[in-house]
């Protein structure tokens, strides 16, 4: 009798436990992104911002992070998954979409965006609600933040003026780029950033327009020969991504788990995130040299020659989106004022 009050008591507290161990997590969410799991992207930024986000829950949510489109599908397919539910939230590239974030491209524009990832994504932040929610309809973002920028990489040519690019294919994934491409004489070629590493040793392209921080984790280095950057580390335009959730799984969600991806997602995240793209440049750049490859530093006036020849894409950024109602010189101000505001370098 005692042995069977023991097991039963013991059958009771098991099954206590485990169901306490179950309603822990009430909710699951599923985060699909392009890039591998070693990637800075992941281990630095995603991987910690769902680990505080659950922390922020007190147990009750779990984020399942799903790299290399390991759920299926293409990168630039991301954005219809997370808005059609398929999956609850999405680490994308705006511009794999071209169009369809149009105000959100100012922060991209060569000579509004310089250097400074950590500026830009408060920028981005400030101007989310007043000038940019409206293009994000069926999705809720939790962020907007940029990378550090767009140096150009090269296989087998050095590069030190507008004209060393003419003639050259060049991989961009945003029409922004494409048009700093055209603007150089050069001809874009878009495609996602996983596949340029075979495009680049095919020689499908001469070169690229991305960040340092990629070179590690897809091996450029191993298909390029130089790398270029302006005076003071000036990029020739950068690229916008998001974090984005489903609409109606977020309108489904209590406040105090809203609040738990929100609190996860403000300025100081922002900052961060800045930090993180800005720091995993110098292992980028560093890794390509010691691979026997040129980091070519553009001199003041080269750089200011590349600042001219790309003034016309801001001008056609803003007579482009005019035609769609949108104030887009207004936005350019205000992008460039609010980057001098919180200039962090």
């Amino acid at each position: 009798m005692r042995r069977t009050i023991l097991k039963a008591a013991l059958a009771t507290g098991i099954l206590a436990l485990t169901g306490t161990a179950a309603s822990a997590q009430e909710y699951t969410f599923k985060l699909h992104h392009f890039l591998g799991a070693k990637a800075p992207s992941h281990s630095e930024m995603l991987a910690p911002w769902a680990r505080q986000v659950e922390e922020n829950a007190g147990g009750k949510v779990k984020i399942e992070i799903f790299p290399s489109m390991t759920l299926g599908g293409r990168p630039p397919e991301l954005i219809n998954q997370v808005r059609d539910g398929v999956v609850d939230l999405v680490w994308t590239v705006n511009g794999y979409t071209p169009g369809l974030f149009p105000r959100t491209e100012v922060m991209e524009l060569p000579f509004v965006y310089v250097n400074d990832p950590v500026a830009a994504n408060l920028a981005l932040y400030d101007m989310f609600e007043s000038d940019l929610a409206e293009e994000y309809k069926g999705v809720e973002v939790m962020f907007l933040h940029v990378h550090s920028g767009q140096a150009i990489h090269m296989r087998n040519t050095p590069v030190r003026s507008p004209a060393d690019l003419a003639g050259k294919k060049m991989r961009i994934p945003t029409r922004t780029g494409a048009w700093v491409l055209e603007a150089l004489g050069a001809t874009p070629v878009a495609m996602p950033v996983p596949e340029l590493p075979q495009a680049l040793q095919k020689g499908v392209v001469d070169g690229a327009l991305i960040p340092f921080e990629i070179i590690p984790p897809l091996k450029i280095q191993e298909q390029t020969e130089y790398q270029i950057e302006g005076a003071d580390q000036a990029r020739f335009g950068t690229t916008t991504f998001q974090v984005s959730m489903n609409k109606a799984r977020w309108d489904s969600l209590p406040e105090d788990v809203q609040k738990a991806f929100r609190d996860a997602s403000g300025p100081d995240w922002l900052k961060k995130v800045g930090e993180v793209w800005r720091s995993t440049e110098d292992f980028g750049i560093g890794l390509a040299t010691k691979a026997g490859n040129e980091h070519i530093v553009l001199s003041e006036e080269e750089t200011a020659a590349f600042r001219t020849a790309l003034e016309p894409v801001v001008e056609r950024w803003i007579d482009e989106v005019s035609g769609k109602g949108i104030d887009g010189a207004a936005l350019v101000e205000k992008a460039r004022a609010l980057i001098e505001e919180h200039g962090s370098r």
